[in-house]
């Protein structure tokens, strides 16, 4: 289950982060193209409306923020000043993990449950009322965005959404150094795919065993003693 969990969170963030790229790419190639005194291509261009292209990019990237804060919580890839916590000992070290860990669950518990009403009372209780066709007399429908004219509703879900994962992740790191000992790591300078080949070391005069240098010629007539 927890291996769906981590696949899906990937594929949003995947998925937001290339649509928003092309959208983007598209909306300035159309702004470029359109002044441009081409007869037939202009026109045709100027009647196409990519005025929501702004707004759209910007709601994936609120929709990509959120889930990509769980997901740095989930592989470490967020930064931490650790100068201080380092210098302790080792049972001290752990407890103030700890409770830096169980900070981060209730930070993003209390801005989760938080951002959950904020959402329900902006549309969200007039949709799922409408939905199931209860009374909607006194629940206000909400607000709708400028150009898409979305619901809010829709777009303020990441909090709720990105913070209760947050608040997941952060438990699920707890609960693994709990056990381990360990915190999840992240190498920055690592490619996924890419194994690193490290060329064959030819200095003769390496200090193998960290007390004498080879000599170059005593180790040719070494490897030619062998050979015979």
């Amino acid at each position: 289950m927890l291996k769906i969990l981590d696949h899906l969170e990937e594929w949003l963030i995947t998925f937001l982060m290339g649509a928003a790229t092309i959208i983007i790419f598209v909306a300035v190639m159309h702004r470029y193209l359109s002044g441009f005194s081409i007869p037939v291509v202009q026109d045709y261009l100027l009647q196409i409306n990519i005025s929501w292209t702004q707004e759209l990019c910007i709601i994936m990237f609120v929709w990509m923020a959120k889930f990509g804060a769980a997901y740095g919580v989930r592989t470490g890839i967020h930064v931490g000043v650790d100068v201080l916590v380092n210098r302790l000992s080792d049972h001290n070290r752990f407890k103030m993990i700890i409770f830096g860990l169980l900070a981060g669950v209730l930070f993003t518990g209390i801005v989760a449950t938080i951002g959950a009403q904020l959402v329900w009372e902006n549309g969200m209780h007039h949709a799922v009322f409408s939905t199931f066709g209860m009374d909607v007399t006194d629940i206000p429908e909400g607000p709708t965005t400028p150009d898409l004219e979305l619901s809010t509703w829709m777009v303020y879900l990441a909090i709720p959404l990105g913070s209760y994962l947050m608040c997941f992740r952060f438990m699920q790191v707890a609960w693994a150094f709990i056990r381990t000992s360990e915190l999840p790591t992240h190498d920055h300078g690592h490619v996924d795919q890419l194994e690193e080949e490290r060329p064959e070391d030819l200095n003769w005069f390496a200090m193998d065993d960290n007390l004498h240098p080879q000599d170059i010629k005593h180790h040719h007539h070494d490897n030619g003693d062998q050979k015979s």
